[in-house]
Formats: C-alpha cells, sequence, structure tokens
C-alpha cells in the first residue's frame, strides 16, 4: 500500500463510508470492508472477527479468502492470540512473521496458505472494542504508520456501521414489544366490555390461553381483536341489510 496513490486510498475509504450511508445489509458491508482493505493492502488475505460477548470469543464474520480452511478457523478467545490481545489491548499489532510469532494461533494454516506479516487493527465504539481487522502479506512487510492510520480509518468505519445496525436491531425490537402492548391493551378492553370481567381477570385468561396453546400473547390479542373485528363487520351488515329492506 505504501505505493498506492493517495486519490486510490481515499476512494477506497469514500466507497466504504457510502456503503454505511446507505441501506445495504451489514453483511455485504463487512464482505466491502475487508475487499477493499485487502486491496489497499495489496493483502491476499483480510478478515473481520466481532466479538461474541456471550462466549467471550472473536469470530470470523467477513473474509475475501477462497480459503475454507482459514476461513473455518475456531473462534479466539479474547486476550488468546494476537487478535485476542490486540481486543484486550485495544490497540494495533503488528507481527512481520505469523509463523515464528509464539502468540500466533494456526501457524499451521499460516504456513499453507502463504501467510507471512500481519496487521491486526481493533474495531472499537466509544472505547469498546468490538472486533478486530487482520490484514494479511504473503512476504514479510514493514507496515508503515501511514497503512496502519489508513486501517484503523477503515475500522472505525466498520465499528460504526455494525453499531448503527445493533441500534436498528434494539430500535425494531422496542416497537415491537410497544405494538405488541397495544394490542395486548386493546384485547384486554374488548374481553371486558364482552364478559364483563376486569381487567387483571382479561389479562390472565389471554396468559392462560397463551401458555396452554403454545401461542405468543400478541398472537391471542390479535386473534381476539379479528373475532371482533369480524363480529362488528357482521353487525354492520346486518344494520345496512335492515335499512335496505325499509327503503
Amino acid at each position: 500500500m505504501q505505493n498506492m496513490p493517495y486519490e486510490l486510498q481515499i476512494n477506497a475509504l469514500t466507497k466504504i463510508s457510502k456503503a454505511i450511508a446507505s441501506d445495504i445489509y451489514l453483511g455485504d458491508i463487512l464482505r466491502l470492508v475487508v475487499t477493499v482493505a485487502a486491496e489497499m493492502m495489496g493483502s491476499n488475505i483480510c478478515s473481520l472477527m466481532l466479538v461474541d460477548e456471550k462466549k467471550n470469543e472473536l469470530v470470523i464474520r467477513a473474509t475475501q479468502s477462497v480459503s475454507e480452511e482459514y476461513n473455518r478457523k475456531p473462534p479466539l478467545k479474547v486476550g488468546e492470540g494476537v487478535s485476542g490481545k490486540a481486543v484486550k489491548e485495544n490497540r494495533p499489532l503488528v507481527i512481520r512473521d505469523v509463523t515464528r510469532e509464539k502468540e500466533y494461533k494456526h501457524k499451521d494454516i499460516a504456513k499453507k496458505e502463504g501467510l507471512c506479516s500481519l496487521l491486526c487493527v481493533p474495531l472499537a465504539v466509544k472505547g469498546r472494542v468490538i472486533g478486530v481487522i487482520n490484514c494479511y502479506t504473503s512476504k514479510p512487510h514493514d507496515f508503515s504508520e501511514t497503512e496502519v492510520n489508513i486501517m484503523t480509518t477503515v475500522a472505525n468505519q466498520a465499528a460504526m456501521a455494525i453499531e448503527n445496525a445493533e441500534l436498528m436491531v434494539k430500535s425494531k425490537v422496542i416497537q415491537e414489544e410497544l405494538e405488541t402492548r397495544k394490542r395486548i391493551e386493546r384485547a384486554k378492553g374488548i374481553m371486558m366490555s364482552d364478559e364483563g370481567i376486569s381487567e387483571e381477570e382479561a389479562y390472565l385468561k389471554i396468559r392462560k390461553y397463551s401458555m396452554d396453546n403454545r401461542k405468543s400473547m400478541r398472537e391471542v390479542a390479535e386473534a381476539i381483536i379479528l373475532a371482533a373485528d369480524m363480529k362488528k363487520t357482521k353487525e354492520i351488515k346486518k344494520t345496512n341489510a335492515r335499512k335496505a329492506e325499509i327503503t
């Protein structure tokens, strides 16, 4: 990348920025990130790993590698290996030869795939590390400060895309919860009116039916609302029919 024109570097970063600002799926954005990063760095393999917080592991989520063996590499614990260390310490790590680095895991795969130097940059959002980008070269390479800075910019953009996607998911979940509550409240109101029961009794009946029939409370509420709407529609039709007979 040291010989890569500045204009091409900017174009590559712009490509990633545009993808993040678009409505492209997160998986496609991450694949674009590793592809562009590999082109910039002249890497034969570039991968993006994310932290699985429940298992405290780093898992490969995107790569432009065609090597099935590399793509099936088992997860790393946070703090384990070079990538795990980069996450734990929240700083870029440069390894000149991974096949000779004692902390590097899977040296057998590295040798088979012809991997040599490694630049590992953490993905961080507001000080929280959520993953890393790994860029490998096939020959010994001393990564320059400019290269590290460029990859840090790419990593920050990728982290932003992931954060935005997570916020959208959380927002959707909250919206779904609100819609569920609205439907349950409406269903309770229908039952209170039709059966002359209290709000608590209506809620307990909905919950019991939900448990007995292995359906969500939202599904039960929607069924009650649908039945009430159908009943109301029939009554309106009957009323209209009577009016038509009178006239």
